[in-house]
């Protein structure tokens, strides 16, 4: 082992900088270290042989700082020529005080001695306990500080305030999670979208970077991955809670729900239901056949087992067949039969226009009815957020003035922001927002006209909603056409409504008027029933 250099015989020496990105925010740059090393090298008539840089990095460990590890294998090297290490505090070689020792006692085998611009070191005893201390005092200043952040980030997190950046949907303003108007409705849309239980998580990112989301990693912009929306859809932040992974408790968030839970549930079905493992997704068999639409819809009338369909080659082309796939002694229907018998089935239980008309005019007068209603609670919600806000402002002005205690001050605010939180729920609700009426009567008066023609003019996933929902239970074929369909009450309630005129106990098992008009708006979307299907031509 080489015995360390006096200060005196130091004649050569390297110099290290290192800064944080909270000190170089606090004007503690790598230029004003390296000005004041290499002034007391001069001072001191010492020569600098390299200058090594570090910035961006802590003190915390060695490991993820690799310019010191280049200075200690510089050194290791070069432990002949050179005489010295000059830094401008002890804290910029490290913040533990086990490192710092290590990292002297390596150079010290070297014969190379650590220099501090502003502090005392030396080689006597009484310089090495100083400079022990003085590392000692770092790491209590960075343990401090780390438990004044984690004391902090605790803080914000049981007060329901978001300890990073806010998810998709939302933007951090003055500490706290606000709408961010670019991205808030498409964000809403993919969680009602994931909702129907119809998207994988593959499909899901492909719509939504089509949409224009994506992530920011270091100022890149990258397309959504699975990964990244199977996190999305998992996180309560969107119903209002905050969740972490240090604390067990869910704290209710200060920050406007996105979606209500009965979303968030029903999305937790579907992704349950589904390969967690997205590498390597399961291997699914189409089932879909556009040659035969009807299959898996029309029952056998022996059995009850739903349809197939298949193709037989005769002596000059094909033929199409549809048949029992138990094969229970029913014969095979030739598809031109089926597709045919089907268009005039639906051709006779297309509503008629008076009957149309009634529905139509009905369903204007509620919507503009519930549209009415809708704006009245979102003035009387105004009126009672400006007296919220003002009776907050009151409340603050009392804290600093000393006539509430922080307590009862925490208490009543808590209170406040609850009522406030409630009423923006309120102004927020677009539940028919999102409905376009006329978009609505034009659908019922183009597909409703005709249903024989809608189903000729309609794709496989587009019949399949048609028959579905007028069939809830399928349809049976009982040759030369089909038997026994129950149709569905809420389009029988459309078929056979005649607005106050309508008689009770109408088809498919309805006996009051007042039931028809119930399943009449469920059909189409009005006052938080669902939307009709959309059948395209």
């Amino acid at each position: 082992m080489q015995l360390e250099k006096n200060h005196n015989d130091i004649k050569t020496a390297v110099i290290y900088l290192r800064v944080s990105t909270e000190e170089q925010v606090d004007n503690f740059s790598l230029d004003t270290q390296a000005d004041i090393c290499t002034k007391e090298a001069q001072r001191r008539g010492i020569e600098i042989i390299k200058v090594f840089r570090e910035e961006g990095r802590s003190a915390k460990t060695i490991t993820g700082r690799p310019v010191l590890i280049e200075l200690l294998e510089f050194c290791r090297k070069n432990k002949k020529t050179l005489d010295a290490v000059i830094a401008y505090r002890l804290d910029r070689i490290s913040r533990q005080t086990s490192d710092y020792l290590a990292i002297r006692k390596k150079l010290s085998e070297s014969g190379i001695s650590l220099i501090s611009v502003t502090e005392p070191t030396g080689n006597s005893p009484t310089e090495k306990l100083v400079e022990t201390i003085l590392a000692g005092f770092a790491q209590l200043d960075n343990d401090v500080r780390g438990e004044r952040a984690r004391n902090g980030l605790r803080a914000r997190f049981f007060a329901g305030l978001p300890c990073g950046t806010p998810p998709f949907g939302y933007i951090n303003e003055n500490g706290y999670a606000v709408k961010d108007p670019k991205t808030w409705d498409k964000v809403k849309t993919a969680w009602e979208l994931m909702a129907t239980g119809t998207k994988t998580l593959s499909e899901m990112a492909r719509i939504m970077n089509e949409w224009g989301l994506c992530q920011t990693s270091r100022s890149k912009e990258r397309p959504l991955l699975p990964q990244t929306i199977n996190r999305i859809f998992r996180n309560k932040f969107y119903i209002g809670i905050l969740t972490s992974k240090r604390h067990p408790e869910e704290v209710k968030g200060q920050h406007l729900p996105m979606i209500s839970e009965a979303i968030f549930y029903r999305v937790q079905a579907a992704l349950d239901g589904r390969n967690t493992n997205i590498n390597v997704p399961l291997a699914r068999k189409n089932r879909d056949n556009t040659e035969f639409p009807l299959r898996r819809i029309v029952l056998c009338r022996n059995c009850g087992t739903p349809l197939t369909g298949a193709w037989s080659k005769g002596k000059r082309q094909k033929y199409g067949y549809y048949f029992c796939r138990k094969r229970c002694g029913m014969s095979s229907i030739p598809m031109d039969d089926m597709n045919n018998a089907m268009i005039h089935f639906l051709s006779t239980i297309t509503p008629t226009k008076g009957c149309l008309d009634a529905f139509i005019a009905l369903l204007r007068r509620t919507y503009y009815q519930r549209i009415k209603q809708l704006q009245k609670r979102k003035e009387e919600a105004d009126s009672e957020l400006k007296k919220l806000q003002t009776l907050r402002q009151s409340l603050i002005q009392k804290n600093l003035t000393g006539v509430y205690s922080d307590e009862i001050f925490k208490d009543q605010n808590k209170l406040i922001e609850e009522q406030i939180l409630s009423l923006q729920i309120a102004k927020s609700d677009e539940s028919l927002a999102k409905y376009n009426l006329e978009s609505i009567v034009k659908f019922m008066q183009e597909k409703f006209n005709n249903l024989g023609r809608t189903y000729q003019m309609s794709n496989l996933s587009q019949i399949r909603v048609l028959l579905c929902s007028i069939f809830p239970s399928g349809m049976v074929w009982s040759y030369p056409g089909y038997s026994n369909t129950s149709i569905s009450p809420l389009y029988q309630s459309i078929r056979m409504f005649e607005d106050d005129s309508i008689t009770s106990g109408g088809g498919g098992g309805i006996r009051t008027r007042e039931l028809l008009r119930a399943h009449a708006f469920q059909a189409c979307g009005i006052n938080r029933y669902p939307t009709p299907p959309k059948i395209s031509c």
